[in-house]
């Protein structure tokens, strides 16, 4: 391989690391919402697919690595992944041992991450065989996958019954749309419908604002207090020491659950292995500290597989995490489509560079950063980073992208899609199903 795009690779890597290690920080940055635009973004502009997918494997492993830190020195979730913890890192707070929870969370990602990324190759090269038949049925796969993340959640019938009038929406704009000639009828609006999901529950809380009676009854707040505590000298950064060996082995196989299960929701997962372990340990400390490490383990190994199986055998997004952050890297209009993304610009030893560089990049600096300064570098973020101002980047993102896909009457279009989205979310219909259906759109309506 040319040693110029290695350097490239290199680059891309240490960038995709260190601006999501600080994302990753800032509390309530939901995945989906931060990383879905900026790939898009980056698909858009012309950027080789190797590269892409070296910022976006490095950005995943940084993410993924600080968002438990907010968790663990101020009980507040980095990211949707982070919420499953909270309960045990606070715990480990109560008992004045945060710095022991990040040191556990970061060293259960860092064995996900080693056990995924090989694991993930091997999965895709076997599944490989079965692309074409699996292609196929592509989309009545979508739908009954709807169904079954649906049948999964808290919400099971919120989701169940909300999946017709969603793809009626998502339809019934695509065919204005078409009507009306803002989008030639060889064009589908995908790509913003989809960023309007990942924004909506952030715009329907800001929708409800200009409500003079919600408005009024929304509960002030003054400004947090957060109390940070420097950490304890560290004696050691190797993961292997950090864990016990029972905390290793419990890491070690929710990294192989986590991937196995792919095609799965990461978060309900994530939540059923906590249960599990939890239950079969009495002593709080240990307790909190076994089922923070390997749930950290599973989010990342569930992150990567979920993304690099779908994107290496089969070319189209069948996981909830190739549908949301990774949307991008497979659907991505004029650059990717369903006949050609990255699954067919990439050879797989392009495929096991990009990720390998990606995920040793981030290792090695956001680990050694969170080991090292992790309270240092969380007291600058919540000081100097409002989480206002990232969503506001987010959005107007969002708004640029619309109007690209669509013109002004898309903008609008686009607000309403993300609205229901929005109000959908809160009644317990998560990102999984509303992005399954989103694919599904088109099949299911045709039935009727």
């Amino acid at each position: 391989m040319d040693p110029l795009l290695i350097v490239q690779l290199i680059i891309a890597a240490v960038a995709g690391t260190l601006i999501y290690t600080v994302i990753g920080i800032a509390p309530g940055t939901d995945e989906t919402a931060v990383l879905a635009p900026v790939t898009l973004v980056l698909v858009l502009t012309g950027l080789e697919p190797i590269i892409i997918l070296t910022f976006f494997i490095s950005a995943i492993v940084a993410k993924k690595l600080t968002d438990s830190i907010p968790v663990a020195v101020a009980g507040i979730p980095g990211g949707v992944m982070a919420a499953p913890m909270v309960e045990h890192a606070l715990v480990l707070k109560k008992h004045n041992r945060a710095d022991l929870a990040i040191r556990k969370m970061a060293s259960g990602s860092v064995i996900g991450t080693l056990i995924s990324v090989p694991l993930s190759l091997l999965l895709a090269q076997q599944l490989l065989p079965f692309a074409d038949v699996v292609k196929t049925y592509a989309n009545p796969l979508f739908f009954f996958g709807a169904i079954f993340l649906a049948l999964m959640s808290k919400e099971r019938f919120v989701s169940l019954l909300a999946i017709l009038p969603f793809a009626l929406l998502i339809q019934g704009l695509r065919e204005l749309y078409w009507a009306t000639g803002v989008v030639p009828e060889s064009q589908t609006v995908f790509t913003s419908f989809f960023l309007g999901i990942t924004i909506g529950p952030v715009l329907l809380t800001l929708f409800e604002l200009f409500n003079t009676d919600k408005r009024t009854t929304i509960k002030k707040y003054q400004t947090k207090e957060v109390k940070l505590r420097y950490q304890q000298h560290i004696e050691t950064l190797n993961p292997f020491k950090i864990l016990s060996k029972e905390e290793l082995t419990w890491s070690t196989l929710s990294s192989v659950l986590g991937s196995l299960l792919f095609i799965l929701s990461p978060v309900g997962i994530t939540i059923l292995l906590g249960e599990v372990i939890s239950s079969r340990v009495k002593d709080p400390i240990r307790k909190a500290s076994l089922a923070i490490s390997s749930m950290d383990a599973l989010t990342n190994a569930a992150y990567i597989a979920g993304t690099l199986i779908p994107l290496i055998a089969l070319g189209i997004p069948l996981s909830p995490v190739a549908i949301g952050p990774g949307g991008a890297l497979f659907n991505a209009p004029p650059v990717f489509n369903e006949t050609y993304n990255m699954h067919h610009a990439l050879s797989m030893p392009e495929f096991v560079i990009a990720t390998l560089i990606g995920a040793t990049v981030a290792i090695v600096i956001t680990y050694f950063i969170i080991i090292k300064y992790a309270e240092t570098i969380c007291y600058v973020v919540f000081k100097y980073v409002p989480h206002e101002a990232l969503l506001a980047l987010f959005i107007g993102l969002v708004v640029l992208l619309s109007f690209m896909d669509g013109g002004l009457l898309n903008v609008f279009g686009v607000g309403l899609v993300a609205i229901v989205a929005g109000y959908f979310h809160r009644l317990g219909m998560n990102y999984g199903v509303q992005f399954m259906v989103l694919y599904a759109a088109p099949w299911l309506i045709s039935l009727f």
